[in-house]
């Protein structure tokens, strides 16, 4: 196996031990022709597709031109190379807001096209929800081995922790960072009710090394550890580790986004039974402490 993963200085793809890892510094995934140089180059067999124009509430709400674009062209370059070059298997990352608004709980996934995402970052969710769509055309067409995993909230070191547009750890953990440098409050948006469940960035990377190897349905696969928590929770524990002992604050002018979308993981644990996902509070740690170990170079 000769594996390219795309978005190798990200959050996901830092997560591999192994493999050929690629960033937009490396290559424009925006040119069609870069990206079939790059497979010929480096002679690859194996694609984990982890690259996106991605962000959090703020971000897909003020960006959603840029985020359909810009996801939409890099994952359909990335598949169209990988079938010209007759690459053997690519894994690409869904993500949950791939699921309808109005949507069965748990998240199944055959649920998936049953309705319209959530208005707040519904051209994202096109664009990833494609992926899948593209994956199974070119399967049911050309053979081609293309699967999709759709993680819960990823978090984990080398995340981007942009305040406005970062996902909810990271840009919670900035927040608190700020807050006890300052000495102010901890800000947090919403009222602090909404539930999301989190997977932590090595176990996404062992489980896809699994995938990469096992994994053959043309339907995707939901990565979860299928446990919720609460924003509120969440900044309890960033604080807790970041040594923080002032006032968490929650801001009821900001919205709360959608209040729970809990999945199922019946399909994985199928397949890995026996897998041991890393405790949220272990995670939290960890992530705390690289933080707090590269700031100011983060990316923020």
């Amino acid at each position: 196996m000769k594996l390219l993963i795309t978005g190798g200085s990200g959050l996901v793809g830092s997560a591999f031990e192994s493999g050929t890892k690629i960033s937009s510094k490396d290559v424009n995934l925006m040119n069609f022709g870069d990206i079939l140089r790059l497979i010929y180059k480096t002679e690859t067999t194996h694609i984990i597709h982890a690259a996106a124009k991605v962000g959090g509430l703020l971000g897909n709400m003020n960006h959603k031109g840029e985020f359909f674009y810009e996801n939409i062209i890099m994952n359909t370059n990335i598949l169209e190379a990988a079938r010209v070059m007759k690459v053997e298997k690519v894994l690409s990352f869904l993500s949950t807001c791939v699921f309808p608004d109005n949507v069965k709980c748990p998240l199944t996934e055959d649920q998936i096209h049953n309705g319209e995402p959530h208005d707040s970052n519904y051209p994202y969710a096109y664009a990833k929800r494609m992926l899948d769509v593209q994956s199974r055309a070119y399967r049911e067409q050309y053979g081609c081995n293309f699967i999709c995993a759709i993680p819960t909230n990823i978090y984990g070191p080398n995340d981007n922790f942009n305040l406005e547009n970062g996902h909810v750890i990271p840009s919670l953990i900035h927040k608190c960072y700020l807050a006890k440098k300052n000495k102010t409050d901890f800000v947090i948006w919403g009222n602090g009710d909404s539930l999301r469940e989190f997977i932590y960035s090595k176990d996404i990377a062992n489980i896809s090394m699994w995938l990469l190897e096992n994994y053959e349905e043309s339907q995707p696969i939901i990565l979860s550890a299928s446990e919720e928590i609460s924003i509120y929770e969440i900044a309890q524990l960033i604080a807790k580790y970041m040594e923080f002992d002032g006032y968490i604050i929650c801001d009821r002018s900001k919205p709360n986004g959608q209040y729970r979308k809990p999945s199922s993981n019946k399909k994985l644990l199928k397949y890995m039974p026996d897998y041991k996902f890393t405790s949220l509070e272990d995670g939290i740690k960890e992530t705390v402490n690289w933080f707090n170990e590269n700031y100011p170079n983060v990316r923020k």
